[in-house]
């Protein structure tokens, strides 16, 4: 079958963006979020704190100092409780801090240890942790703002509204802790960790640009130059596809893409193939591609299903021997592959403005999925008749869905999966039982 590739015409409908990989790199760590929230607190403070100068300087030229002798009496009750703030608040981050490696811990050993970067990228966890971190810093800046004079007269500022936005800020981190400890159980539950799993697999079907019915493949011939990889060895993360096609686009080539993403690659080998011209300046190359020490699911169109395939896997093992959790990965792989059943796959190409190639990337094709999500599993799937029943149901119900052109690995992997069950049932009745198609399994 000839490869199906993904094409745009210059004037059709644009599909999702390319969004660089900044985005996402910022979404898989920790830092940035708190980091973010304590630069944005000092900088409310430093006008919080200006606010409050200006009232007291205006009170204080109206000669109104009763109201200065009323509000002087406020901030001290207000300071008892900024002080009580502030030592509660790290109480608080050491509780959740706890909660977050106890989920980790328990999802990396009964999940997978890929399941992690899903709590890493909880936007609710991060908010948590910033703004808990943000009220904290808050209520030791607001304790240097309180002034120790006794008399109205003497008194320059008072911290009146950063003591109301300090203690707005205490009620929205009491807000944000119920949410974070309801986020973090519902992560602690398999089938939202699948469903999370589904979502941000889908995510990455979505970025890739769509079939328009454009040209076929241009016929780039052969690689006139070659860009190596430089750098360290590890994962291809993602590619900033829209800076690599402008630089294409204004050297007046084509580039492809040699490895795929989430190929290991080591330094020196080809990275780049430049078709129909010299190589770009490398320093235009530069930041270009990302090689980290593990996938993403940014623009890595297999690495959900290998981890709903773990999950399965890891649920079928004699150490937790959980059919039905196998069942659930399942459910979600089967919809995954529906979603792509007249998806072009195989390879992606990526047009500039004027509606020329300018960027071949290739991506997994249809087989080689089909592949990732049965294979693994059907081989541990012989002694579960609820994990071959659903198995079963899946394969049919993508045969109904699929291309003609594209049955040839479900017919492959049911008649697989039928030999494996015959040979391995002890009985008739059970062969039968075990062959059934149910989409619960065991309905």
């Amino acid at each position: 079958m000839s490869d199906w590739l993904v094409t745009q015409r210059p004037h059709a409908r644009r599909g999702p963006r390319a969004l660089s990989p900044l985005r996402e790199h910022l979404r898989d760590t920790f830092w940035f979020a708190p980091t973010a929230a304590m630069v944005g607190v000092f900088v409310v403070w430093l006008g919080a704190q200006a606010l409050d100068t200006a009232i007291v300087d205006a009170l204080r030229e109206d000669g109104d100092y009763e109201t200065l002798d009323e509000l002087l009496r406020f901030a001290e009750d207000a300071k008892a409780v900024v002080s009580a703030v502030g030592s509660a608040m790290m109480t608080f981050i050491g509780v959740v801090f706890s909660i977050s490696l106890v989920a980790v811990q328990m999802a990396s050993g009964q999940f997978t240890p890929r399941v992690v970067r899903l709590f890493v990228r909880s936007r609710i966890t991060k908010a948590t942790f910033a703004v808990f971190l943000a009220t904290f810093v808050l209520a030791l800046l607001v304790l240097t703002a309180f002034d120790s004079a006794d008399d109205p007269r003497d008194v320059t500022t008072l911290p009146l509204v950063q003591s109301i936005l300090t203690l707005c800020m205490v009620a929205l981190s009491l807000l944000l802790f119920v949410l974070y400890v309801n986020t973090t159980l519902r992560l602690m539950r398999i089938s939202h960790v699948i469903a999370r799993i589904a979502t941000e697999s889908f995510r990455a079907v979505a970025s890739m640009p769509p079939h328009t019915g454009g040209p076929d493949s241009p016929d780039l011939g052969s690689a006139t130059a070659w860009v190596p990889h430089e750098g360290r060895a590890g994962v291809l993360r993602d590619v900033h596809i829209a800076r690599l096609v402008r630089v294409a686009r204004r050297h007046g080539v084509v580039l492809r893409l040699i490895p795929r993403i989430g190929d290991f690659v080591v330094p020196g080998t080809p990275l780049l193939a430049v078709h129909g011209g010299a190589v770009p300046p490398l320093g235009a190359l530069r930041y270009t591609t990302s090689v980290a020490v593990e996938r993403t699911y940014h623009q890595d169109l297999g690495f959900g299903l290998r981890q709903l395939s773990d999950i399965a896997l890891r649920a079928l093992s004699p150490a937790i021997n959980d059919p039905t959790t196998a069942v659930q990965a399942l459910d979600r792989i089967v919809q995954f592959l529906a979603a792509l059943t007249r998806q072009p796959l195989d390879v992606a190409l990526h047009r500039d403005r004027e509606g020329t190639v300018r960027l071949v990337q290739p991506v997994p094709g249809w087989t080689e999925l089909v592949d990732l999500g049965f294979t693994e599993v059907r081989g541990c799937a012989l002694a579960s008749p609820q994990v071959s029943r659903r198995m079963l149901a899946g394969l049919d119900d993508l045969l109904l869905l699929a291309h003609p052109d594209r049955r040839e690995p479900l017919l492959r992997h049911r008649a697989l999966l039928r030999q494996a069950v015959d040979e391995s049932a002890s009985n008739a009745t059970d062969r039968a039982f075990a062959l059934r198609p149910d989409r619960q399994g065991i309905g």
